[in-house]
Parts: C-alpha cells; structure tokens; sequence
C-alpha cells in the first residue's frame, strides 16, 4: 500500500522520464531541419551564382545555339475584299503576305571543339564549332496556295538561317546558290518562322505551270557557343552528323540519334529525321506553323554536377540526425549513460555541418573526394565528442560504425539516381527492423522508474 502511495506522490515528469525525453529530442531534431533548410538555399544560392557565371561568359562569347533553317521566303502582295462602312460598298485591300518553302534535302555535318572557361571558381563549357550545309528545294507550285505569278515578289526573294545568338558567328557566311554566290546579311526580314538569324537575297523564277524553280545551296558556317549545339529538322529529309572529342555528351531535344559511339576519345552522332516525324509542312503561308519545338542537338555537359548531389543529400538530412540521435537515446536507455539536450543539440549541429563542408569542398574538387572528406571529418569529431560524453570505447565504436554505415547507404543513393526510391525505402525498412528487434524486450514502464531526466 506503502509503494502505490509513494508512486502517486511522484510528480508527472518523473513518471514520464522516458517520454519526456523523447519529446525533447524529437523537438531538437524538428528544430535542426532549420539549418538544414538555410544550407539548403545556401546550394541553390551558389547553384545561381554558377548559372550567372555561365551567362556571363555566354554574352562575350556566345550563349547555346539553336540551327533553323535554311528555307526560303517569297513576298506576295494578298488581295482581301472588306467592306467599306463610309462607302457603303465592298473595297479591295492590299497587304504583303509571305510564301515559305522548306528543303527538301538538308544534310548538316558538323565538328564542335569544347573549351572549359572559369569565372572565380566556377567551370563553364563553350565551344567553337565548324559546320556545313547543303541540300535542294523541291519544285513547288504557286497554285496550292492561290497565288497568281503576277502577285510573287521573285526579286525580293530570301533565304534565311535562323541562329540563336548571332555573336557567335567567326566568320562571314557566303552562300552558294547554284552556280552563283550570294553573301549572307544580319538579321531576319520577318518573324514569321525565326526571331533572330541572317538572310540572303534571291532571285527567283516561276515557270509557266506556276512552279518555283531554285537552286541547289551549299555554305559552311564557323559558329561559336555554350554548354548546347541543337538543329530544327527543317529538310523534308534531314541528316545531321556531329562528332567532337568531348567524352561526356547529353544528346536532347525532340530526337535521339540513330546512331551514336561515345568513348574516351569522344562521340560521333547521326540523326536522319523524315518531314513525317515532325508536325508541320514542306510549305506555308506566314506564321502558321512553329518549328522550335521539334529542335534536337547535343549538350556538352560537365562530368559530376555537385550542386545537385549535394541538394539530393540534404534531403535525407531527418534520417542523419534521427538516427543519429535515436542511437544516443538507446544508449541512454540500455546502458544507463545520460546525455544532455544541449549535448545532442551539438551532435545535430555537426551533422548539419557536414553539408556544409559537402558544398565547399565540392566546388573545388570532385564530389566524390568532397563527401569522403566531409563524411570522416563529421565521424571524427562525433566520435571524439562521444568518447568524452559517454567515455566508453564500446560505445563510441558503436556509434562510429553506425555513422559510417550511414553515410555510405546515402552515397549509394545519391550515386543510383533511378533505384534511389527503392534502395531509401528497403533501408529505411530495415532501420525500424532493427530499432523494433533491439527494443523489443525493454521495459519502458520500468526504465520510468530508473530514468531521470
């Protein structure tokens, strides 16, 4: 009767030790995640200054490019009929309308010279490329479109290549036009199909039936640009073959290619794309259809991309510091060692630390050597702070050997980004399997009754 009376006179803390603390630990645990979400814009932070690095680079030298074209523009004058509400009768207007023709071969081989640029700290690809192009029109008749000879511009005919950032071109481009050779001038005489490129006059001729006859083209081009190199598949049948000796290329856009050997000593690529695989014409009126989004190339991409590793590893920072102090709180419990709360506060504040160290190291090494350093200086220097808080050699192996096998389930996560779901939840099954196996013969009623706070 004695003992009933002495534990209702005990107070609710200590009937609840156990609890309690685990509610203090959850709550620095929940309050650690601040830190890690400052680190966390700390990377996209530093990830901008990288991108702004690029495109400073990419306004001097030259920022990615995109290939369109070439095709051919004809001017013709459109008569519309409107009625006239102060005349009171129907009245005839004209407007200048544009007829464009696609080729009907377009075969572009292509060399690209990758360089690496450094603004600070930060490594950018540009790149000089040496392209040429070549191909026909097919015979197309005025006709289809209602179009009298009467109303065609022929002399004010242009052929247009659409280039994305014009400050990439080396050297002036000179068109050969069949037997002829006309030079290429700045900018575009209409937007209908590209914002920014150059042109070449043409003269045109319509035989009697109303058909365009053109000339067989050819011009190569000395193009320089950053990270990308991408073509729009304007030929009714387009071969595109680029090689270079950059190792580690991301081949993008609308279309792979169909053939591809990357190796050590570099890539060669060839696309062969049909008008059938696309969606739009060989010939239109103005800006009815768009062309951009059937673009396809090549990014020159750069071997490890630290950044988004180290983001990726932040992510699984609740699981570090959970464990991690799931760990101190058995050991608490099952062998009767007491830690503090600031104590764990500086444990979690370590663990917060390593990604830190992650980012820094990373930006002027690889990633790899980064979290190497950055795992076993955190190890380190838990391990040590654990031998002096709970100066037991078992117990500070224990926990070393924990962090360790921690931080290598997390590598191999961030390193097998497709399997990285199914390889964080098997290990996060097997964690609770064993916190459920270690714990499953302790007494929490009476660990209340030996446990202070």
């Amino acid at each position: 009767m004695s003992e009933i009376s002495g534990q209702n006179k005990r107070s609710f803390s200590e009937r609840n030790t156990v609890m309690i603390k685990a509610v203090f630990i959850a709550i620095i645990t929940l309050l650690l995640l601040i830190p890690a979400a400052m680190i966390s814009n700390l990377v996209y932070e530093r990830q901008n200054t990288m991108n702004e690095a690029i495109n400073e680079i990419g306004e001097k030298w030259g920022k990615e490019q995109t290939l369109t074209g070439p095709f051919l523009t004809i001017p013709f004058t459109k008569h519309i009929k409107r009625y006239s509400p102060k005349d009171s009768t129907d009245v005839w207007i004209e407007r200048t309308d544009y007829l464009n023709m696609l080729p009907e071969n377009l075969n572009v081989s292509g060399s690209i010279a990758p360089e690496k640029r450094y603004r600070g700290i930060f490594e950018v690809i540009v790149y000089n490329s040496d392209i040429s192009l070549d191909g026909d029109f097919s015979t197309l008749n005025i006709k289809d479109f209602d179009i009298e000879t009467k109303d065609l511009h022929l002399d004010n005919a242009f052929l247009s290549i659409g280039i994305s950032d014009l400050r990439g071109i080396e050297e002036q481009i000179d068109l050969k036009w069949g037997e002829n050779t006309k030079v290429f001038n700045p900018g575009t005489i209409t937007t209908n199909i590209i914002s920014s490129g150059i042109n070449a006059p043409l003269n045109i001729s319509v035989n009697s039936n109303g058909d365009i006859l053109s000339e067989p083209f050819a011009f190569n081009l000395k193009l320089k640009g950053s990270e990308y190199l991408r073509f729009v598949p304007v030929g009714k049948i387009t071969d595109v073959e680029l090689k270079s000796d950059w190792n580690t290329p991301s081949f993008d856009g609308a279309f792979l290619p169909d053939h591809r050997t990357v190796s050590d000593s570099g890539f060669v690529a060839n696309w062969n794309i049909l008008h059938l695989n696309r969606n739009y014409p060989q010939a239109w009126l103005n800006s009815e259809h768009r062309v951009q989004e059937s673009a396809f190339g090549v990014d020159l991409l750069l071997p490890v991309d630290n950044y988004k590793k180290s983001e990726r590893s932040i992510k699984y920072a609740i699981l570090f510091i959970g464990l991690t102090f799931l760990v101190f709180f058995f050991i608490e419990i099952i062998n009767k060692k007491r830690v503090h709360p600031i104590q764990y506060i500086l444990v979690g504040l370590a663990l917060c630390l390593f990604y830190t160290l992650l980012l820094s190291i990373s930006e002027h090494s690889t990633f790899n050597f980064a979290y190497l350093i950055s795992s076993v200086l955190t190890i380190g220097l838990i391990s040590a702070y654990t031998k002096t808080v709970l100066k037991s050699n078992s117990l500070t192996g224990l926990m070393s050997g924990i962090l360790t096998i921690l931080y290598l389930f997390i590598y191999v996560i961030i390193q097998l980004e497709d399997y990285a779901l199914l390889m964080g939840s098997i290990g996060l099954f097997i964690i609770l399997a064993l916190v459920m196996y270690f714990s499953r013969k302790i007494d929490w009623y009476e660990i209340n009754n030996e446990m202070k706070l």
